[in-house]
């Protein structure tokens, strides 16, 4: 074989592993039993060393030197760029340190459940701190001197920089208080009321993961406490949660995450088990979970379609027509949860976390102060106090399994389906008719063609702006939201 394909034979062996490790995570979240944890503990650290070795491979600098890359296609160079680059990070975390991290971690996932189910940060606190500990230790490692942040925010979105990211923020935030504070002094929808049977919902949730073209013979829907996606390639499974008192949250939920299932699903073939065969970055990952769930399915025209398959599946449930069921699917509540928010707040929790888990890596936010900090931001930016922690500072998964830079590439989604949403709504000028009949064909196939089959051939902000014909920027969804809003609520 030549360099190249030796090199991609041991590849494809990489990737394999890596998707058995994702396995191992979503049987945690899904059907593990709860006192497994320290031996998933050491099984995950096992795998990250393997992994971990294999990334740092001294053959793999061979076979780059040996590869004549000017005589390859593009996607072959693009294989290369993305080896070459994960070989390049890998190399500067010590093995025992990368371990260390996915033992940690994978523990304080269980100990950060236990302790959002008993509202008790103090709980919480010491593994928190280890884990701060160990990811601004490997932070420091990939900042090489220097931003620890950039660095962090590297694995989850290459190429971005924390300080474009708040210059964008910044110009987001204002405009959404404003808008918000003008919806909060208007007259509210009614809120939707009653029982909706678990069962019921998981059957209708399943058929809206297959009416948004999820493929379920290459995945399944299963329950979790926080709603995921997990995979890719030909094994994409996602889980959502149900509430009897508030369907939306599941059926929401689910669409969500399919539309993250449906970017690997999409991706092309020939990229399977290949450093391009995944999405190529959160922001983009995120871009097409936001689109598929409000842009798609909070609209005006699949509303309609959904309040008639509500009432097939639960009878009256007391909404008297289609446009009333729009605005109570999209009605603007007060809350605490993120992934409960409406689309119009939404970013905003996003951005408080940004900030924090800034100050956190810095140094400048000490975890004992934590709880306090969020709480004083949480009440600044939304005008009431947290009421409990599993509410406030223990509601989120992330931050107990590492995952810090994360939380930015949100709302960077969230501008990039903004983007996304109006050149489909150019090149798709019937698509609300389509959605109305709860045909979503086209317009997932735009996205498939424009965004997904892609993978990780090009950089996020390249991919955006080859779909769209402009650069990403936070003015389409601004203008969505406004008008959206201004409208539901006749400001």
């Amino acid at each position: 074989m030549s360099a190249f394909d030796e090199l991609m034979a041991f590849q494809r062996e990489t990737e394999a592993l890596a998707q058995v490790a994702g396995r191992l995570g979503w049987d945690q979240e899904t059907v593990m039993p709860r006192g497994a944890a320290p031996q998933r503990g050491e099984e995950m650290a096992a795998m990250e060393g393997v992994l971990h070795a294999r990334r740092v491979d001294p053959r793999i600098p061979e076979w780059l030197d040996r590869i004549d890359e000017a005589a390859l296609n593009p996607v072959g160079q693009a294989q290369l760029r993305d080896i070459r680059r994960s070989h390049a990070r890998s190399s500067k975390v010590p093995a025992a340190l990368a371990a260390r991290i996915a033992r940690v971690t994978s523990e304080a996932q269980g100990i950060w459940a236990e302790a959002r189910a008993a509202d008790d940060v103090a709980a919480f606190a010491p593994t928190l701190a280890d884990v701060i500990a160990l990811k601004r230790e490997e932070g420091q490692a990939l900042a090489a001197g220097g931003d620890v942040y950039d660095a962090m925010l590297d694995d989850y979105e290459p190429g971005a920089r924390a300080a474009e990211l708040e210059a964008m923020f910044g110009a987001l935030r204002p405009e959404l208080t404003r808008l918000r504070e003008a919806v909060r002094a208007a007259e509210a929808p009614p809120v939707l009321e009653g029982r909706f049977d678990a069962e019921t919902q998981m059957k209708l949730t399943r058929q809206l993961a297959t009416t948004f073209g999820y493929d379920m013979s290459m995945g399944r829907v299963d329950k979790a406490v926080h709603p995921f996606s997990s995979g890719s390639g030909l094994d994409v499974r996602i889980t959502t949660r149900t509430n009897e008192l508030d369907p939306f949250n599941c059926f929401y939920s689910t669409i969500h995450e399919v539309g993250h299932a449906c970017y690997e699903q999409g991706i092309d073939k020939d990229y399977l088990l290949t450093p391009l065969g995944a999405g190529v970055s959160m922001g983009v990952h995120e871009s097409q979970s936001r689109i598929y769930e409000n842009q798609l399915g909070r609209s005006r025209a699949f509303t309609g379609w959904l309040y008639g398959q509500m009432r097939d599946a639960f009878g009256d449930f007391g909404v008297v027509d289609e446009e009333t069921f729009y605005r109570i699917v999209n009605r603007v509540s007060d809350g605490y949860i993120r992934t409960e928010a409406d689309e119009l707040q939404y970013n905003l929790h996003v951005l408080l976390r940004f900030d924090l888990e800034r100050a956190l890596m810095a140094g400048d936010l000490q975890v004992g102060d934590l709880e306090a900090a969020w709480n004083d931001r949480f009440e600044a930016d939304f005008g009431y106090a947290v009421d409990r922690p599993s509410n406030g500072v223990l509601q989120d998964v992330h931050w107990s399994v590492g995952l810090f830079g994360y939380f930015p590439t949100y709302s960077l989604g969230n501008v990039y389906a903004g983007c996304l949403n109006t050149a489909l709504r150019r090149d798709v000028p019937e698509l609300d008719a389509q959605l109305a009949q709860g045909d979503t064909s086209e317009a997932t196939g735009w996205l498939r063609e424009n965004v997904q089959r892609h993978g990780g051939l090009y950089a996020p902000r390249d991919l955006i702006t080859r779909a769209t014909g402009e650069q990403p920027s936070e003015a389409p969804l601004l203008s969505y939201l406004t008008e959206k809003f201004s409208t539901l609520y006749a400001l």
